[in-house]
């Protein structure tokens, strides 16, 4: 194959998945790697996670701030990323309400956000983040192989991934769901095996009204800015596989493809729970 050939055929493959290599100016993104907990579990994966961000960053050229300090949630200090990071982030991760505006004019104002695995148990008593999530963790059922299906495998975030893909993880239901986010990747729940009848039973009942397939993987935009959660990502070994890793690159990729320049002015927020625009 010719090189002008070869040049053509990726020029209408990348026009046709809807992304291209030089969507992201990876030396203009900076993100915020940002791993507090409130009280209550806290994931051994969480340095692993932000090991893998930080080899990324030095792969793709893009910087990586970390932190586990509520105080980095200024609109001064968030004005710099274009991306927020929260790798298995649980419970209340904001010490005041100052730092929830910031966090939602932020947003607001066009930014980026990537959500990964418990990111679903954070901050479960704010409406809004609830909101932008798509729901807050409900349960789980225990840490076993199961199977993954892509349902839309022309989105960016999917592109060279398994379609059917096999791991050990955790399935997770959520309750106070609400619409508005676009599933890419769903569990399939009949590959789950329930270790008693206990087991079985909650999975019934927490699956709600969806039946085969629930939600792994999701985008949203939400508020004025432009969101990408994973379920997945239990296991520290995860963030050193090449699959995963890929999988929460194209999230980001995603993410950080959509932000543009952040516009304050169009932060409208003047508390946490300004009602939603």
């Amino acid at each position: 194959m010719n090189r002008s050939i070869l040049l053509l055929f990726f020029t209408l493959f990348f026009a046709h998945t809807g992304w291209s290599a030089n969507d992201v100016n990876w030396k203009k993104v900076r993100v915020l790697v940002y791993t507090k907990n409130g009280k209550g579990y806290v994931h051994d994966n969480i340095p692993s996670a932000v090991a893998c961000i930080q080899k990324l960053g030095q792969q793709h050229g893009f910087k990586v701030d970390v932190s586990d300090q509520p105080a980095v949630f200024t609109e001064d200090n968030l004005k710099q990323y274009t991306a927020l990071v929260f790798p298995s982030t649980n419970n209340d991760v904001f010490d005041t309400d100052a730092q929830r505006l910031a966090f939602r004019r932020y947003i607001e104002a066009g930014g980026g956000f990537v959500g990964i695995h418990s990111v679903m148990g954070t901050e479960r008593n704010w409406t809004w983040f609830k909101r932008m999530l798509g729901g807050t963790f409900a349960w789980h059922p225990h840490f076993q192989k199961l199977r993954l299906n892509i349902i839309d495998s022309k989105h960016p975030s999917m592109q060279g991934l398994p379609n059917v893909w096999e791991k050990e993880d955790e399935c997770y239901f959520s309750k106070d769901m609400t619409p508005g986010p676009t599933v890419v990747m769903v569990h399939d729940l009949t590959s789950l095996t329930p270790q008693n009848q206990e087991e079985k039973e909650k999975i019934t009942t927490n699956r709600g009204s969806f039946t085969e397939l629930y939600p792994a993987a999701w985008y949203y935009n939400f508020d004025g800015g432009y969101t990408w959660c994973t379920a997945l990502g239990h296991n520290k070994k995860d963030y050193s596989d090449p699959t995963f890793t890929q999988h929460i690159f194209q999230g980001l990729r995603f993410v950080a493809g959509q932000v543009k320049k952040l516009d304050f002015t169009k932060a409208y927020a003047d508390s946490r729970d300004t009602p939603i625009r």
